[in-house]
Protein backbone atom coordinates (compact mmCIF):
# COMPACT_ATOMS: atom_id res chain seq x y z
CA UNK A 1 0.00 0.00 0.00
CA UNK A 2 2.82 2.51 0.58
CA UNK A 3 4.40 2.31 -3.05
CA UNK A 4 0.65 2.77 -4.41
CA UNK A 5 0.61 6.21 -2.25
CA UNK A 6 4.42 7.46 -2.74
CA UNK A 7 4.74 10.67 -3.51
CA UNK A 8 7.12 12.98 -5.68
CA UNK A 9 8.92 15.70 -3.26
CA UNK A 10 7.77 18.79 -3.68
CA UNK A 11 11.25 19.94 -3.37
CA UNK A 12 12.68 17.98 -6.10
CA UNK A 13 9.97 19.18 -8.54
CA UNK A 14 10.20 22.63 -7.73
CA UNK A 15 14.31 22.34 -8.48
CA UNK A 16 13.13 20.07 -12.20
CA UNK A 17 10.94 23.41 -12.99
CA UNK A 18 14.10 24.96 -12.70
CA UNK A 19 16.44 22.64 -15.38
CA UNK A 20 15.31 23.90 -19.00
CA UNK A 21 14.11 20.89 -21.20
CA UNK A 22 11.36 22.43 -23.52
CA UNK A 23 11.63 26.00 -25.28
CA UNK A 24 10.26 28.38 -22.86
CA UNK A 25 9.18 31.44 -24.84
CA UNK A 26 5.14 31.89 -23.76
CA UNK A 27 4.05 34.93 -22.09
CA UNK A 28 1.00 35.89 -20.41
CA UNK A 29 -0.71 36.97 -23.49
CA UNK A 30 0.34 34.17 -25.16
CA UNK A 31 -1.17 31.79 -22.55
CA UNK A 32 -4.52 33.29 -21.79
CA UNK A 33 -4.99 33.60 -26.13
CA UNK A 34 -3.89 29.62 -25.94
CA UNK A 35 -6.98 29.59 -23.09
CA UNK A 36 -9.17 31.42 -25.40
CA UNK A 37 -8.04 29.21 -28.35
CA UNK A 38 -8.93 26.12 -26.37
CA UNK A 39 -12.19 27.26 -24.71
CA UNK A 40 -14.27 29.06 -27.42
CA UNK A 41 -14.98 26.30 -30.36
CA UNK A 42 -17.49 23.84 -30.02
CA UNK A 43 -19.13 24.87 -27.33
CA UNK A 44 -19.86 28.44 -28.27
CA UNK A 45 -21.04 27.12 -31.82
CA UNK A 46 -22.77 24.01 -31.81
CA UNK A 47 -23.50 23.20 -28.19
CA UNK A 48 -25.52 26.08 -27.01
CA UNK A 49 -28.67 25.16 -29.77
CA UNK A 50 -28.70 21.52 -28.59
CA UNK A 51 -28.71 22.60 -24.76
CA UNK A 52 -31.41 25.15 -25.42
CA UNK A 53 -33.26 23.13 -27.65
CA UNK A 54 -32.93 19.67 -24.96
CA UNK A 55 -32.44 20.48 -21.77
CA UNK A 56 -32.40 24.47 -20.41
CA UNK A 57 -34.39 26.63 -22.83
CA UNK A 58 -33.61 30.14 -22.30
CA UNK A 59 -32.15 29.52 -19.22
CA UNK A 60 -29.38 28.37 -21.21
CA UNK A 61 -27.37 31.48 -19.61
CA UNK A 62 -28.05 30.09 -16.21
CA UNK A 63 -26.79 26.62 -17.24
CA UNK A 64 -23.22 28.64 -18.44
CA UNK A 65 -22.91 30.56 -14.84
CA UNK A 66 -22.99 27.41 -13.12
CA UNK A 67 -20.38 25.79 -15.08
CA UNK A 68 -18.46 28.96 -15.12
CA UNK A 69 -18.57 29.09 -11.16
CA UNK A 70 -17.20 25.59 -11.24
CA UNK A 71 -14.65 26.10 -13.37
CA UNK A 72 -13.66 29.30 -11.74
CA UNK A 73 -13.51 27.34 -8.38
CA UNK A 74 -11.48 24.91 -9.92
CA UNK A 75 -9.25 27.92 -11.96
CA UNK A 76 -7.97 28.97 -8.34
CA UNK A 77 -6.58 25.71 -8.19
CA UNK A 78 -4.66 25.05 -10.68
CA UNK A 79 -3.30 28.79 -10.95
CA UNK A 80 -1.91 28.01 -6.64
CA UNK A 81 -0.67 24.82 -8.13
CA UNK A 82 0.99 25.53 -11.29
CA UNK A 83 1.87 28.83 -10.03
CA UNK A 84 4.22 26.78 -7.22
CA UNK A 85 5.20 23.71 -9.42
CA UNK A 86 5.36 25.26 -12.80
CA UNK A 87 5.85 21.43 -14.31
CA UNK A 88 4.11 20.14 -17.20
CA UNK A 89 1.44 17.62 -16.49
CA UNK A 90 -1.11 19.72 -14.70
CA UNK A 91 -3.15 18.02 -12.54
CA UNK A 92 -1.16 14.78 -12.68
CA UNK A 93 1.69 16.62 -11.57
CA UNK A 94 -0.07 17.98 -8.59
CA UNK A 95 -1.79 14.95 -7.36
CA UNK A 96 1.54 13.13 -7.93
CA UNK A 97 2.92 15.20 -5.37
CA UNK A 98 -0.19 15.33 -2.59
CA UNK A 99 -2.00 11.85 -2.96
CA UNK A 100 0.29 9.35 -4.31
CA UNK A 101 1.35 7.44 -7.32
CA UNK A 102 -1.69 5.40 -8.14
CA UNK A 103 -3.96 8.65 -7.92
CA UNK A 104 -1.60 10.57 -9.95
CA UNK A 105 -1.68 7.62 -12.80
CA UNK A 106 -4.90 7.36 -13.16
CA UNK A 107 -5.97 10.64 -13.33
CA UNK A 108 -3.21 10.90 -15.78
CA UNK A 109 -4.84 7.66 -17.76
CA UNK A 110 -8.40 10.01 -17.16
CA UNK A 111 -6.71 12.97 -18.92
CA UNK A 112 -4.87 11.23 -21.68
CA UNK A 113 -8.34 10.24 -23.05
CA UNK A 114 -10.76 13.15 -22.39
CA UNK A 115 -7.95 15.23 -24.21
CA UNK A 116 -7.41 12.37 -27.01
CA UNK A 117 -11.65 12.19 -27.65
CA UNK A 118 -12.04 15.95 -27.30
CA UNK A 119 -9.28 16.45 -30.02
CA UNK A 120 -11.54 13.56 -32.19
CA UNK A 121 -14.83 14.97 -31.23
CA UNK A 122 -13.53 18.44 -32.38
CA UNK A 123 -12.47 17.48 -35.58
CA UNK A 124 -15.26 15.92 -36.55
CA UNK A 125 -17.35 19.37 -35.39
CA UNK A 126 -14.82 20.80 -37.54
CA UNK A 127 -15.09 18.39 -40.54
CA UNK A 128 -18.85 19.28 -40.50
CA UNK A 129 -18.12 22.98 -40.49
CA UNK A 130 -16.22 22.73 -43.35
CA UNK A 131 -18.35 20.53 -45.63
CA UNK A 132 -20.84 22.72 -45.19
CA UNK A 133 -18.43 25.76 -46.06
CA UNK A 134 -17.68 23.49 -49.89
CA UNK A 135 -21.35 23.19 -50.43
CA UNK A 136 -21.81 26.97 -49.97
CA UNK A 137 -19.27 27.23 -53.06
CA UNK A 138 -21.30 24.32 -54.60
CA UNK A 139 -18.62 21.88 -53.84
CA UNK A 140 -19.56 18.65 -52.17
CA UNK A 141 -17.17 15.69 -50.97
CA UNK A 142 -18.60 11.97 -51.54
CA UNK A 143 -19.91 10.51 -48.81
CA UNK A 144 -17.65 7.63 -48.83
CA UNK A 145 -15.05 10.08 -47.71
CA UNK A 146 -16.61 12.76 -45.85
CA UNK A 147 -18.25 10.22 -43.13
CA UNK A 148 -17.33 7.83 -40.44
CA UNK A 149 -18.64 4.55 -40.35
CA UNK A 150 -21.46 3.61 -38.76
CA UNK A 151 -23.30 7.17 -39.05
CA UNK A 152 -26.21 6.02 -41.40
CA UNK A 153 -24.13 8.42 -44.04
CA UNK A 154 -22.70 5.43 -46.29
CA UNK A 155 -19.08 6.41 -45.59
CA UNK A 156 -15.84 4.90 -45.04
CA UNK A 157 -13.55 7.36 -43.23
CA UNK A 158 -13.50 11.32 -42.01
CA UNK A 159 -11.06 12.26 -44.53
CA UNK A 160 -11.44 15.89 -43.47
CA UNK A 161 -11.30 15.32 -39.77
CA UNK A 162 -7.81 12.85 -40.39
CA UNK A 163 -6.31 15.66 -42.55
CA UNK A 164 -6.76 18.35 -40.16
CA UNK A 165 -5.61 15.90 -37.18
CA UNK A 166 -2.75 14.88 -38.84
CA UNK A 167 -1.83 19.41 -40.49
CA UNK A 168 -2.01 20.72 -36.40
CA UNK A 169 0.01 17.33 -35.32
CA UNK A 170 2.73 18.78 -37.71
CA UNK A 171 2.25 22.27 -36.80
CA UNK A 172 2.94 21.16 -33.05
CA UNK A 173 6.02 19.26 -33.76
CA UNK A 174 8.05 22.10 -35.05
CA UNK A 175 7.29 23.82 -31.82
CA UNK A 176 5.42 25.74 -29.77
CA UNK A 177 6.40 29.06 -30.43
CA UNK A 178 5.44 28.66 -33.85
CA UNK A 179 2.14 26.83 -32.57
CA UNK A 180 1.58 29.88 -30.44
CA UNK A 181 1.17 32.12 -33.20
CA UNK A 182 -1.09 30.66 -35.31
CA UNK A 183 -3.22 30.65 -32.53
CA UNK A 184 -2.73 33.87 -31.58
CA UNK A 185 -3.88 34.70 -35.11
CA UNK A 186 -6.63 32.35 -35.35
CA UNK A 187 -7.89 33.86 -31.67
CA UNK A 188 -7.94 37.25 -32.63
CA UNK A 189 -10.15 36.13 -35.91
CA UNK A 190 -12.54 34.28 -33.62
CA UNK A 191 -13.32 36.59 -31.05
CA UNK A 192 -14.18 39.27 -34.15
CA UNK A 193 -16.44 36.89 -35.29
CA UNK A 194 -18.04 36.15 -32.00
CA UNK A 195 -18.44 40.11 -31.71
CA UNK A 196 -19.84 40.53 -34.80
CA UNK A 197 -22.33 37.66 -34.13
CA UNK A 198 -23.39 39.88 -30.84
CA UNK A 199 -23.56 43.27 -32.52
CA UNK A 200 -25.49 42.33 -34.92
CA UNK A 201 -27.41 39.74 -33.08
CA UNK A 202 -28.75 41.95 -30.83
CA UNK A 203 -30.82 44.25 -32.61
CA UNK A 204 -33.16 40.93 -33.42
CA UNK A 205 -33.84 39.88 -30.05
CA UNK A 206 -37.64 39.47 -28.86
CA UNK A 207 -38.19 39.21 -25.37
CA UNK A 208 -41.09 36.89 -26.07
CA UNK A 209 -38.55 34.19 -26.99
CA UNK A 210 -37.69 34.18 -23.84
CA UNK A 211 -40.67 32.72 -22.30
CA UNK A 212 -41.08 30.36 -20.98
CA UNK A 213 -37.46 30.67 -19.50
CA UNK A 214 -37.40 27.15 -17.83
CA UNK A 215 -39.03 24.99 -19.63
CA UNK A 216 -37.21 22.23 -18.76
CA UNK A 217 -37.27 23.19 -14.72
CA UNK A 218 -34.22 23.77 -12.86
CA UNK A 219 -33.03 19.66 -13.18
CA UNK A 220 -33.32 20.85 -16.92
CA UNK A 221 -30.58 23.51 -16.16
CA UNK A 222 -28.17 21.65 -13.69
CA UNK A 223 -27.87 18.90 -16.97
CA UNK A 224 -27.62 21.74 -19.52
CA UNK A 225 -24.91 22.82 -17.39
CA UNK A 226 -22.99 19.07 -16.72
CA UNK A 227 -23.15 19.19 -20.73
CA UNK A 228 -21.76 23.03 -21.48
CA UNK A 229 -19.15 21.93 -19.29
CA UNK A 230 -17.63 20.78 -22.40
CA UNK A 231 -17.34 24.47 -23.47
CA UNK A 232 -15.08 25.37 -20.86
CA UNK A 233 -12.82 22.43 -21.68
CA UNK A 234 -9.42 24.08 -22.26
CA UNK A 235 -8.77 26.45 -19.61
CA UNK A 236 -6.48 23.69 -17.95
CA UNK A 237 -4.98 22.95 -20.90
CA UNK A 238 -3.00 26.40 -19.88
CA UNK A 239 -1.26 24.74 -16.91
CA UNK A 240 0.10 22.00 -19.02
CA UNK A 241 2.40 24.81 -20.92
CA UNK A 242 4.27 25.58 -17.66
CA UNK A 243 7.66 24.32 -18.67
CA UNK A 244 7.42 26.32 -21.52
CA UNK A 245 6.54 29.68 -19.95
CA UNK A 246 9.04 32.55 -19.98
CA UNK A 247 7.78 33.40 -16.11
CA UNK A 248 5.60 30.67 -14.80
CA UNK A 249 5.10 31.92 -11.35
CA UNK A 250 3.48 34.85 -13.13
CA UNK A 251 2.57 34.37 -16.04
CA UNK A 252 0.30 30.43 -15.85
CA UNK A 253 -2.27 32.17 -13.40
CA UNK A 254 -2.95 35.54 -15.21
CA UNK A 255 -3.33 33.18 -18.26
CA UNK A 256 -5.60 30.90 -16.40
CA UNK A 257 -8.18 33.35 -14.49
CA UNK A 258 -8.05 35.75 -17.57
CA UNK A 259 -8.80 33.28 -20.73
CA UNK A 260 -11.88 31.87 -18.07
CA UNK A 261 -12.99 35.07 -17.49
CA UNK A 262 -13.08 36.13 -20.99
CA UNK A 263 -14.44 33.31 -22.61
CA UNK A 264 -17.54 33.10 -19.42
CA UNK A 265 -18.45 36.90 -20.42
CA UNK A 266 -18.84 35.57 -23.99
CA UNK A 267 -20.43 32.81 -23.22
CA UNK A 268 -23.49 34.53 -21.37
CA UNK A 269 -23.81 36.84 -24.02
CA UNK A 270 -24.33 34.67 -27.13
CA UNK A 271 -26.45 32.27 -25.18
CA UNK A 272 -28.69 35.61 -24.18
CA UNK A 273 -29.08 37.06 -27.45
CA UNK A 274 -29.21 33.29 -29.61
CA UNK A 275 -32.28 32.23 -26.79
CA UNK A 276 -33.50 35.96 -27.42
CA UNK A 277 -32.98 36.12 -32.03
CA UNK A 278 -34.86 32.25 -32.38
CA UNK A 279 -37.14 30.17 -30.02
CA UNK A 280 -35.14 27.73 -28.44
CA UNK A 281 -37.24 24.54 -29.74
CA UNK A 282 -35.76 25.43 -33.19
CA UNK A 283 -32.28 25.69 -32.17
CA UNK A 284 -31.22 21.84 -32.26
CA UNK A 285 -29.39 22.27 -35.31
CA UNK A 286 -25.63 21.46 -35.68
CA UNK A 287 -24.43 25.37 -36.48
CA UNK A 288 -26.87 27.03 -34.19
CA UNK A 289 -24.65 30.92 -34.44
CA UNK A 290 -25.32 30.85 -37.55
CA UNK A 291 -28.51 29.06 -38.39
CA UNK A 292 -29.54 31.84 -36.02
CA UNK A 293 -28.59 35.06 -38.46
CA UNK A 294 -30.18 32.98 -41.15
CA UNK A 295 -33.30 32.85 -39.61
CA UNK A 296 -33.17 36.87 -39.35
CA UNK A 297 -32.41 37.34 -43.01
CA UNK A 298 -28.27 37.84 -42.27
CA UNK A 299 -27.33 35.51 -44.56
CA UNK A 300 -23.81 37.15 -45.55
CA UNK A 301 -22.64 37.13 -41.75
CA UNK A 302 -23.88 34.18 -41.65
CA UNK A 303 -21.16 32.57 -43.95
CA UNK A 304 -18.72 34.72 -42.17
CA UNK A 305 -19.62 33.19 -38.82
CA UNK A 306 -19.12 29.87 -40.98
CA UNK A 307 -15.61 30.59 -41.45
CA UNK A 308 -14.89 31.66 -37.55
CA UNK A 309 -16.50 28.43 -36.65
CA UNK A 310 -14.27 26.72 -38.47
CA UNK A 311 -11.03 29.24 -37.29
CA UNK A 312 -12.28 28.83 -33.74
CA UNK A 313 -12.58 24.98 -33.79
CA UNK A 314 -8.96 25.00 -35.12
CA UNK A 315 -7.80 26.57 -32.30
CA UNK A 316 -9.51 24.05 -29.83
CA UNK A 317 -7.77 21.10 -32.23
CA UNK A 318 -4.27 22.59 -31.51
CA UNK A 319 -4.70 23.13 -27.76
CA UNK A 320 -6.10 19.97 -27.00
CA UNK A 321 -3.69 17.87 -28.95
CA UNK A 322 -1.29 20.14 -27.19
CA UNK A 323 -1.96 19.38 -23.63
CA UNK A 324 -2.18 15.71 -24.61
CA UNK A 325 1.11 15.40 -25.34
CA UNK A 326 2.55 17.37 -22.64
CA UNK A 327 0.49 14.86 -19.97
CA UNK A 328 2.06 11.85 -21.44
CA UNK A 329 5.17 13.41 -21.84
CA UNK A 330 5.16 14.24 -18.04
CA UNK A 331 3.91 10.63 -17.31
CA UNK A 332 6.59 9.12 -19.08
CA UNK A 333 9.26 11.12 -17.62
CA UNK A 334 7.94 9.81 -14.38
CA UNK A 335 8.33 6.23 -15.92
CA UNK A 336 4.63 5.23 -15.89
CA UNK A 337 4.65 5.27 -19.35
CA UNK A 338 7.26 4.49 -22.32
CA UNK A 339 10.53 6.26 -21.94
CA UNK A 340 9.83 7.12 -25.88
CA UNK A 341 6.94 9.24 -25.35
CA UNK A 342 9.49 11.88 -22.90
CA UNK A 343 12.25 12.08 -25.57
CA UNK A 344 12.89 15.81 -26.59
CA UNK A 345 13.57 16.60 -30.21
CA UNK A 346 16.88 18.09 -30.33
CA UNK A 347 16.48 20.95 -33.01
CA UNK A 348 12.79 21.76 -32.57
CA UNK A 349 12.69 20.53 -28.74
CA UNK A 350 9.47 19.07 -28.65
CA UNK A 351 8.11 15.84 -27.81
CA UNK A 352 8.52 15.00 -31.26
CA UNK A 353 7.79 11.61 -31.31
CA UNK A 354 5.00 11.62 -28.66
CA UNK A 355 3.38 14.08 -30.96
CA UNK A 356 3.30 12.14 -34.03
CA UNK A 357 1.85 8.76 -31.94
CA UNK A 358 -0.73 10.84 -30.50
CA UNK A 359 -1.88 12.69 -33.45
CA UNK A 360 -2.30 9.47 -35.45
CA UNK A 361 -4.11 7.83 -32.61
CA UNK A 362 -6.58 10.85 -32.76
CA UNK A 363 -6.51 10.75 -36.56
CA UNK A 364 -7.55 7.53 -36.34
CA UNK A 365 -10.55 7.93 -34.11
CA UNK A 366 -11.62 10.89 -35.86
CA UNK A 367 -11.72 9.18 -39.04
CA UNK A 368 -13.27 5.97 -38.07
CA UNK A 369 -15.37 5.96 -35.14
CA UNK A 370 -19.10 7.85 -34.69
CA UNK A 371 -18.39 9.53 -30.83
CA UNK A 372 -21.75 10.35 -30.25
CA UNK A 373 -22.11 10.04 -26.48
CA UNK A 374 -18.32 12.26 -26.31
CA UNK A 375 -19.41 15.05 -24.74
CA UNK A 376 -20.64 13.53 -21.64
CA UNK A 377 -17.68 11.00 -21.33
CA UNK A 378 -15.11 13.98 -21.75
CA UNK A 379 -17.16 15.96 -19.03
CA UNK A 380 -16.65 13.16 -16.61
CA UNK A 381 -12.64 13.41 -17.12
CA UNK A 382 -12.85 17.46 -16.48
CA UNK A 383 -15.03 17.07 -13.27
CA UNK A 384 -12.99 14.44 -12.22
CA UNK A 385 -10.18 15.96 -12.23
CA UNK A 386 -11.06 19.09 -11.25
CA UNK A 387 -12.44 17.20 -8.10
CA UNK A 388 -8.90 16.09 -7.59
CA UNK A 389 -6.92 19.49 -7.90
CA UNK A 390 -9.33 21.05 -5.40
CA UNK A 391 -8.85 18.30 -2.64
CA UNK A 392 -5.00 18.26 -3.60
CA UNK A 393 -5.15 22.08 -2.69
CA UNK A 394 -6.63 21.23 0.44
CA UNK A 395 -3.98 18.42 1.44
CA UNK A 396 -0.59 20.72 0.24
CA UNK A 397 -1.94 23.44 2.36
CA UNK A 398 -1.74 21.58 5.73
CA UNK A 399 1.48 19.21 4.31
CA UNK A 400 3.94 22.21 3.00
CA UNK A 401 1.63 25.18 4.82
CA UNK A 402 5.67 27.25 4.64
CA UNK A 403 5.75 26.45 0.84
CA UNK A 404 6.68 29.83 -1.22
CA UNK A 405 3.49 30.37 -3.72
CA UNK A 406 3.16 33.50 -6.44
CA UNK A 407 -0.45 32.73 -5.87
CA UNK A 408 -3.21 31.61 -3.20
CA UNK A 409 -6.46 30.35 -3.16
CA UNK A 410 -8.57 32.20 -1.27
CA UNK A 411 -10.46 30.85 2.02
CA UNK A 412 -8.94 27.21 1.67
CA UNK A 413 -10.31 24.93 2.77
CA UNK A 414 -14.02 26.53 1.95
CA UNK A 415 -13.78 27.47 -1.47
CA UNK A 416 -11.59 24.21 -2.62
CA UNK A 417 -14.02 22.11 -0.92
CA UNK A 418 -17.29 24.12 -2.61
CA UNK A 419 -15.49 23.63 -5.96
CA UNK A 420 -14.97 19.58 -5.04
CA UNK A 421 -19.06 19.26 -4.14
CA UNK A 422 -19.92 21.25 -6.90
CA UNK A 423 -18.12 19.38 -9.49
CA UNK A 424 -19.00 15.77 -7.88
CA UNK A 425 -22.58 17.55 -8.03
CA UNK A 426 -22.42 18.06 -11.76
CA UNK A 427 -21.17 14.53 -12.44
CA UNK A 428 -24.11 12.90 -10.13
CA UNK A 429 -26.24 14.70 -13.40
CA UNK A 430 -24.84 12.94 -16.22
CA UNK A 431 -26.05 9.11 -17.85
CA UNK A 432 -25.26 5.91 -16.46
CA UNK A 433 -23.34 5.30 -19.72
CA UNK A 434 -20.94 7.87 -19.39
CA UNK A 435 -20.35 6.27 -15.67
CA UNK A 436 -20.00 2.91 -17.04
CA UNK A 437 -17.52 3.84 -20.48
CA UNK A 438 -15.35 6.07 -17.32
CA UNK A 439 -15.19 3.04 -14.85
CA UNK A 440 -14.34 0.93 -17.94
CA UNK A 441 -11.25 2.91 -18.65
CA UNK A 442 -10.58 3.25 -15.47
CA UNK A 443 -10.18 -0.25 -14.99
CA UNK A 444 -8.00 -0.23 -17.98
CA UNK A 445 -5.98 2.33 -16.40
CA UNK A 446 -5.40 0.15 -13.14
CA UNK A 447 -4.04 -2.96 -15.06
CA UNK A 448 -1.73 -0.66 -16.95
CA UNK A 449 -0.71 0.24 -13.94
CA UNK A 450 -0.06 -2.64 -12.02
CA UNK A 451 1.12 -4.31 -15.54
CA UNK A 452 3.48 -1.44 -16.38
CA UNK A 453 3.87 1.48 -14.10
CA UNK A 454 4.09 0.25 -10.96
CA UNK A 455 7.77 -1.16 -11.83
CA UNK A 456 9.08 1.21 -14.14
CA UNK A 457 7.89 4.16 -11.72
CA UNK A 458 11.45 6.57 -11.24
CA UNK A 459 10.40 6.69 -7.73
CA UNK A 460 10.47 2.68 -7.67
CA UNK A 461 14.42 3.41 -9.10
CA UNK A 462 15.20 5.51 -6.35
CA UNK A 463 13.80 3.16 -3.84
CA UNK A 464 16.24 0.51 -5.30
Amino acid sequence: MGSLLRKKSITDMIQQSKKKSLNRSLSAVDLTLLGIGAIIGTGIFVLTGVVAAESAGPALIISFIMSGLACAFAAFCYAEFSSTVPLSGSVYTYTYATLGEIFAFLIGWDLMLEYLLATSAVATGWSAYFQSLLKGFGFELPAVISSAPGTGQGGLINLPAVLIILLITALLSKGIRESSRVNNIMVLVKLAVIIAFIAAGIGYVKPENWQPFMPFGFEGIVTGAATVFFAYLGFDAVATAAEEVKRPQRDVPIGIVASLAICTILYIAVSLILTGMVPYTQLNVADPVSFALTFVGQDRLAGFISVGAITGITTVLLVMLYAQVRISYAMSRDGLLPKGLSKVHEKFQTPFQNTWVTGFIGAGIAGFVDLTTLAHLVNMGTLAAFTLISIAVIIMRKTHPNLERAFKVPFVPVLPAISALFCLYLMSSLPAITWISFFIWIGIGVLVYFGYARKNSKLNEEKD
